[in-house]
């Protein structure tokens, strides 16, 4: 017999939204701002990095002094950027509304689980709808943001559920290695760049057409 997963822990940009794209209109305006060129490579670095590792990255790329002062007002700047962005409706990712109603109407627990901080992360959620989901976790509500497990952890915690007994679905590289490393089993549907293979993982084009049964085969390869 086929188990059914515990919980569904899903994660928010490139997945549920397309907004990797709005994001990559304020990171690329940082670094103009910052009087440097935004490159695909480092670009591509930052997609789900948590908010730290974002600036980490941009600075040690862009090859600037990493002062506490310049730091603070790089990352304001970017969330303003980014609330602005966000301020209306988001597009979604393929499939990703039907795929939450799939999950709800099975009557399966659901966390909203990403390293956005909570402030914009609640746009995404007016977009969303927060009926989809039992608990949200966000990237400032934990030590350590993805790639660690705190976010999954955490979310699993709160639904009082094993996170071994859980699917987490991700679109990218950090998000993906921080689900495994919270011991979930992995569905990866990427978005804007290629992940790579691993144990645990079960790759979809997209979530159009997601079934329990792809759920269960997902918790099955974790097992």
């Amino acid at each position: 017999m086929t188990a059914r997963p515990a919980a569904v822990l899903w994660d928010m940009d490139g997945t549920l939204l397309d907004s990797e794209k709005l994001w990559d209109v304020g990171v690329r305006e940082l670094a103009t701002e910052l009087g440097h060129e935004m490159t695909d490579e480092i670009r591509h670095a930052l997609i789900g990095a948590s908010g730290d590792d974002a600036m980490r990255i941009i600075f040690t790329s862009l090859d600037i002094d990493p002062t506490p002062v310049a730091v603070q007002e790089a990352a304001e700047f970017l969330d303003r950027r980014v609330a602005e962005l966000m301020t209306g409706p988001i597009p979604w990712r393929p499939g990703a509304k039907d795929a939450l109603a799939l999950v709800r109407a099975a009557g399966l627990p659901s966390a909203l689980v990403t390293n956005t901080k909570r402030s914009l992360a609640e746009f995404g959620l007016d977009t969303l709808g927060r009926d989809f989901f039992d608990l949200s976790v966000c990237g400032d509500e934990v030590s350590r943001g993805k790639p660690e497990p705190d976010v999954y952890l955490r979310a699993a915690e709160l639904l009082g559920v094993e996170p071994r007994h859980c699917v987490a679905v991700e679109d990218s590289p950090t998000g993906v290695r921080a689900a495994h490393a919270a011991g979930c089993a992995v569905l990866v549907v990427p978005c804007e760049i290629a992940v790579p293979d691993g144990p645990g993982r079960m790759f979809r084009d997209s979530l159009v057409g997601l079934t329990l049964a792809d759920l269960e085969r997902a918790l099955l390869l974790r097992n």
